[in-house]
């Protein structure tokens, strides 16, 4: 496993290993979207991966899809936040936050009653969400008009900043699996005319425009983006998932990112098909690949040049010292899928490491 342990430049930070903590939604945060003494032990625990993604993380009121993740456009997040990161520097981590609009895939119920937006009135179907009445049925999301997009993309811009002054070492922006990034960005879910619909171009316009406002906020080198092109979690598709892999590569190598973060497939298993060939074929950044890698084919496909570094999501969950149990060949934690998104200690800091095993 020499390869995982290798030193990446990564835009502004140099990373010890290869082996990245993905952003993992783990509802843990207190009422008003606040994080919590106990989020910083958990992300402390984890300090020896390359860098820590934290979760996805609200960049304005009123776009909730989770109930209890957090949020970072109060000062009082700002504060909260500033806990999880000097936890994470005192351990010797680094520690990036994605930011994140929740689109359609908000409820009404998390949000006082506020009908959830999208780029078209098209709502999720097939899947349920976890509100304070018990799951409930996605509603139908209002169409954005784009003269309220702006206002977003300052949201982005803010979110950023006040990442920076809780003592993030970057953000990356959520533009995957279904939220609303993604949502304009994929033509299943984006049925607009006019700037922000139809071609490629138009689609990916607002995400673009958050990119270059966070990268004005923080210095591009400190900015990654995660992606999800055939994952159809939410309701997603795009009728030509290659050709938009391809295109938004090539556009992305003029943003000068920290990273690209592509996860590889679909989690229903309804989309198939290679990604990251055409994608590493044209983006000339660093790119992380993620989705169900064991550090053998991780190893084995950074070695062929596929991807620079790779994100481990459910097994950096259950394993705080995963690079070490990597680097040792020691088995691993299972991780418990009741206690995802459950409140409290159990199945968040209890895991154990090598050391109190």
């Amino acid at each position: 496993m020499h390869t995982l342990f290798q030193p990446l430049q990564m835009g502004a930070l140099t990373l010890p290993n290869r082996i990245l903590m993905a952003p993992l939604t783990r509802s843990r945060a207190e009422d008003e979207h606040l994080p919590t003494t106990l989020m910083a032990e958990y992300y402390a625990q984890r300090a020896s991966a390359g860098l820590i993604i934290a979760e996805a993380t609200m960049v304005t009121v009123g776009n909730s899809a989770f109930w209890h993740e957090p949020g970072i456009y109060s000062d009082a997040q700002v504060e909260g936040w500033r806990k999880t990161t000097d936890a994470v520097h005192a351990a010797g981590g680094r520690i990036f936050l994605q930011i994140w609009h929740g689109g359609r895939a908000c409820h009404p119920l998390l949000n006082n009653g506020q009908q959830p937006v999208a780029p078209s009135p098209i709502a999720i179907v097939g899947e349920e969400v976890h509100t304070p009445e018990g799951k409930k049925p996605y509603v139908m999301p209002r169409e954005l008009r784009d003269d309220e997009l702006p206002s977003i993309v300052e949201a982005f811009r803010q979110a950023a900043k006040n990442a920076k002054d809780a003592g993030f070492d970057g953000v990356e922006i959520h533009g995957a699996n279904g939220y609303l990034l993604d949502e304009f960005l994929r033509d299943g879910s984006n049925h607009r005319t006019g700037d922000y619909g139809g071609s490629m171009d138009n689609r990916a316009r607002l995400m673009l425009e958050v990119i270059a406002a966070a990268s004005d906020a923080l210095g591009s080198d400190r900015v990654g983006l995660r992606i999800s092109p055939l994952n159809s979690f939410n309701s997603m598709i795009d009728s030509d998932p290659i050709g938009l892999s391809s295109w938004l590569a090539t556009k992305l190598n003029d943003c000068n990112l920290a990273y690209l973060h592509v996860m590889r497939s679909d989690s229903a298993q309804q989309q198939h098909g290679d990604i990251l060939t055409p994608i590493r074929a044209n983006y000339r950044g660093v790119l992380i690949g993620n989705m169900g890698y064991t550090a053998e084919e991780a190893t084995a496909a950074i070695d062929a040049g596929q991807f620079d570094a790779v994100a481990f999501g459910s097994s950096f969950l259950a394993n705080p010292d995963l690079p070490e149990r990597i680097k040792l060949g020691a088995p691993l934690n299972q991780p418990d899928t009741a206690t995802y998104y459950s409140q409290g200690a159990e199945g968040y800091t209890d895991y154990p490491t090598l050391s109190n095993a």
